[in-house]
């Protein structure tokens, strides 16, 4: 007789866990560049518009993965982690994902308030249109120190985040990072009520 424990995480929360880190640690290192005041102002622009377009594919990626955890079953946790260890790891998710909502609407408030009135080009390909919310200085100053405020919360959550797996994989030996890698670590896999191992026959004694 087999019980089955949820136990890996599946297919898409892997792949959007790793697409969102990468698209997100490529518009941290995309809004350092594009800040620069001695870059070209035709390279600055398109590096602005890249910025939005990929935020936006951030967003749209977080709200789906944000429905996905809602439907999906969840792992169980590491036996290895402590009840302080499971609360901090749920905060630190938690507020992850959340962030990851929050920093690319902060940047589309920020398109929508400054008196720029810059339009968003999605890829070149389709305009975004702001959201309904009033043009002014004081507007975008304030989305903008959001905007940054939660992008700087967001990278030192994410290098925390980091930080912690690979702490759990190269000194506590735990299948902490193996199970976001789509690999089973000691622990992993579906646990299993084994069955007692048959024992032989005994073997019949010599006939006197």
């Amino acid at each position: 007789m087999r019980r089955h424990q949820v136990n890996e995480y599946g297919f898409w929360a892997i792949g959007l866990h790793w697409l969102i880190a990468l698209l997100i640690f490529g518009l941290l290192g995309l809004g350092f560049i594009m800040r620069r005041t001695a870059i070209d102002p035709a390279l600055q622009f398109s590096l602005y518009q890249w910025h939005k377009s990929v935020g936006l594919v951030v967003l749209g990626l977080a709200a789906l993965n944000g429905l996905h955890w809602l439907a999906a079953r969840h792992p169980a946790p590491v036996p290895t982690l402590g009840p302080i260890e499971r609360r901090a790891s749920l905060a630190t998710h938690l507020a992850l994902a959340l962030l990851c909502l929050v920093v690319p609407v902060a940047g589309w408030t920020v398109a929508s308030t400054t008196p720029l009135n810059i339009p968003t080009f999605f890829f070149e390909l389709v305009v975004i249109p702001p959201l309904p919310l009033g043009r002014s200085e004081a507007g975008e100053d304030f989305w903008s120190l959001v905007h940054a405020s939660t992008a700087y919360l967001l990278l030192a959550l994410a290098a925390l985040h980091v930080a912690a797996a690979l702490y759990h994989h190269f000194v506590r030996h735990d299948e902490v990072l193996l199970r976001m890698l789509g690999r089973k670590g000691p622990q992993g896999g579906n646990v299993r009520l084994a069955s007692p191992a048959p024992q032989p026959a005994p073997r019949e004694g010599r006939k006197q």
